[in-house]
């Protein structure tokens, strides 16, 4: 596919100049999702995108859960680990559906003299044949009852009630258990816990329940050209990936523990091996120092900790360089297991490694179902990487996919005005053909989708 203009089209054949086609041909669906921890990237092959992340949720899915009770407030966002059981009838006594009177029998009737039936108040007296009472919505139905007449169907005249239309027996009548019997299962265990479920579960009479907690993440963003504050100036630039990525991580359903900024010398080499061989975090994500260069330190440091690459290099761009490794072998006798997914350093290239790696890892961690797959036809022409699968931000329309610009690997502007980024396969895309689409986590709702 030829690229929309001579810049793009310098940087395709630069690409192309350094990229190493994925095992087994170009495509997503090829490509070694494994290899050993050594100290560069050179001897491997990258796998392909698809397989990177089906590696991703393998890996953790393979993890034996965690699970703890809590207050109902506290398991919002995390997943059930066991079954929501019903454990009484609801509604658990007859009820009515709608403010009105409370009806025996035929009519006309008359009116009991008296205050009213109100939710929440004791059992009220039986009707007798020809009688009704108001009562209000939600309050219990008195025995002998055979329907209830909404306010706005009826007039009284009188002692008198009359009804201006048919009256069906059971009508208006929430009958005890007609949501649920007692037992009933409501919810199966790998249910989201929404603000919805926590209703649901309030109602059947919950005040806690039994989760798998959100997986824990420490961020360490690698580097000693990065600024906390001010200008970039002198070869400097403003650490990006600090603010970004907690948050962000956050809306994935993780709980980020911590975030600390480690140099390039040896002495954050040193840091980053206390880190991934001690640290109480269920993943830890490191920034930069995945290619392989001068600096580089995350691969020597995986291999020094005993570390099994489970991705080293993936065929995506922006974000070639990724990495994701396990430490720890899941054992009875070593059942702590840790993972490192090493995102490179440049802000766009990081985000696609998060939607790569990072994201279908947290979500098998922490027992949520995989999102739903689906596409949408792109509008314009999508120049394309010869052999690797592309992440481009686009905004979503109600026809097309809109790919946005400034789509360069250390740039953010584009994917902050983003809704999605599209998943271009080698050689590009034309207009028209539907691509797959990665919904970035604040347009979709965050954690509780």
């Amino acid at each position: 596919m030829t690229p929309t203009n001579s810049a793009e089209q310098a940087l395709d054949e630069a690409l192309a100049l350094v990229s190493r086609a994925p095992e087994g041909g170009a495509g997503d669906s090829s490509g070694s999702a494994g290899g050993g921890a050594g100290g560069g990237t050179g001897a491997h092959r990258a796998a392909g995108w698809q397989r990177a992340r089906d590696a991703a949720t393998r890996a953790g899915s393979g993890v034996r859960p965690r699970t703890h009770r809590v207050p109902l407030a506290a398991a919002l966002g995390e997943v059930l680990a066991a079954s929501l059981d019903a454990l009484t009838d609801l509604p658990s006594f007859d009820t009515s559906a709608m403010d009105g009177w409370a009806v025996a029998g035929p009519g006309p009737w008359s009116v009991r003299a008296g205050g009213g039936v109100l939710a929440g108040s004791e059992r009220p007296e039986p009707l007798t044949d020809g009688e009704a009472v108001r009562i209000a919505t939600g309050a219990r139905i008195p025995a002998d009852a055979t329907a209830v007449i909404r306010s706005e169907h009826c007039r009284e005249a009188g002692t008198q009630l009359f009804a201006d239309r048919p009256v069906l027996t059971g009508q208006d009548i929430r009958p005890r258990g007609q949501e649920c019997r007692s037992g009933d299962l409501l919810l199966p265990a790998g249910s989201l816990v929404t603000p919805a479920v926590l209703g649901l579960a309030a109602a059947a009479g919950y005040d806690e329940l039994t989760t798998r907690p959100r997986p824990r993440v420490e961020i360490l963003v690698l580097g000693d050209e990065l600024l906390t504050e001010g200008l970039p100036h002198e070869g400097l630039v403003r650490d990006a990936l600090s603010p970004m990525l907690g948050p962000w991580i956050d809306r994935l359903g993780a709980e980020v523990i911590g975030t600390r900024r480690l140099g390039d010398d040896p002495a954050g080499a040193a840091a980053l091996l206390e880190a991934v061989t001690t640290s109480t975090a269920d993943v830890l994500v490191t920034t930069g120092g995945t290619a392989g260069g001068p600096v580089d330190h995350v691969h020597p440091v995986l291999h020094q900790a005993g570390a099994e690459l489970l991705v080293d290099g993936v065929a995506v761009r922006p974000g070639h360089p990724m990495l994701l490794a396990r430490i720890g072998a899941g054992t009875p006798e070593e059942h702590a297991v840790r993972h490192v997914v090493g995102l490179p350093g440049n802000p766009l290239a990081a985000v696609s490694g998060l939607l790569t790696l990072a994201e279908p890892l947290l979500r098998a961690l922490a027992g949520r179902r995989r999102r739903p797959r689906y596409t949408a036809p792109v509008q314009g022409d999508v120049p394309g990487h010869p052999y690797d699968t592309r992440l481009v931000p686009v905004l979503l329309s109600d026809e097309h996919a809109v790919p946005l610009r400034y789509h360069g690997p250390a740039m953010l502007r584009g994917v902050a005005a983003a809704d999605a980024l599209a998943v271009v396969p080698p050689k590009g895309a034309r207009s028209g053909q539907e691509l797959e689409i990665l919904d970035l986590p604040w347009a979709s709702g965050g954690c509780f989708t």
